[in-house]
């Protein structure tokens, strides 16, 4: 029996992830970090409410055998490109640090399709700058993924999100060298990244859009 770490709890993934976590009989804990609770009550669930920019105060109690991490924002939510900067980079990358130091073993992160730290677009450059630094983390299983847009019913709304999956369902059919971008569910994604925790296989993966898919069905297809 295993111990899940999650952060990004309360987000579209990380909802589906405690759930999954909590159903699945090969964890007997799951330990959310989190800002706001989750409203889950459950007897494997130990949630700490935290503040992420005073990690040294609380680090100590990130234990577990494998670190969930699906924490982002936008910077419409953030109001600025340094707090969305330190949502989606800083504290992840600290948390997972502290995880890795802390005997934590296997690392499964929700990064975005097209994420480069050498984009010209902040988001996928902050996305991709985040993929690069955890790959030099001494885990001993690290799977990145990088769905598209996600689909599924968020706690906040997103306006733009909204726009574009409504748009991408009308040009995709239209233009398929533009499948890779079609939207998926969050649920999904939260699916395949339980599987591949429960598969025997170390070392660094990075799993695109539709390889996200296969994982639930087949061996994982990897890029590095």
């Amino acid at each position: 029996m295993k111990t899940a770490i999650v952060i990004g709890a309360t987000g579209l993934v990380g909802r589906f992830l405690v759930k999954k976590l909590l159903e699945n009989n090969q964890y007997n804990s799951v330990i959310v970090f989190a800002r706001r609770t989750s409203g889950i009550n459950h007897p494997k669930l130990e949630e700490h409410l935290v503040n992420f920019d005073e990690l040294e105060k609380w680090k100590y109690k990130i234990n577990g055998d494998e670190l969930f991490s699906a924490m982002g924002t936008t910077i419409r939510q953030a109001k600025s490109t340094s707090l969305q900067y330190k949502v989606d980079v800083t504290y992840q990358y600290e948390f997972a640090k502290a995880a890795v130091e802390n005997g934590v073993q296997n690392y499964f992160l929700v990064s975005s399709t097209g994420a480069n730290a050498k984009s010209k677009l902040f988001y996928l450059r902050i996305k991709g700058e985040l993929d690069e630094k955890v790959k030099q983390l001494p885990f001993g299983k690290i799977r990145i993924f990088r769905p598209s847009l996600l689909l599924g019913e968020r706690t906040e709304k997103r306006f733009g999100e909204k726009a574009a999956e409504r748009l991408l369902k009308i040009i995709i059919p239209l233009f398929p060298f533009l499948k890779n971008q079609r939207p998926i569910q969050g649920e999904k994604v939260a699916e395949a990244m339980i599987k591949s925790a429960n598969e025997n296989n170390p070392g660094i993966r990075i799993i695109e859009r539709d390889e996200i898919y296969n994982v639930t069905r087949n061996n994982i297809s990897t890029r590095i």
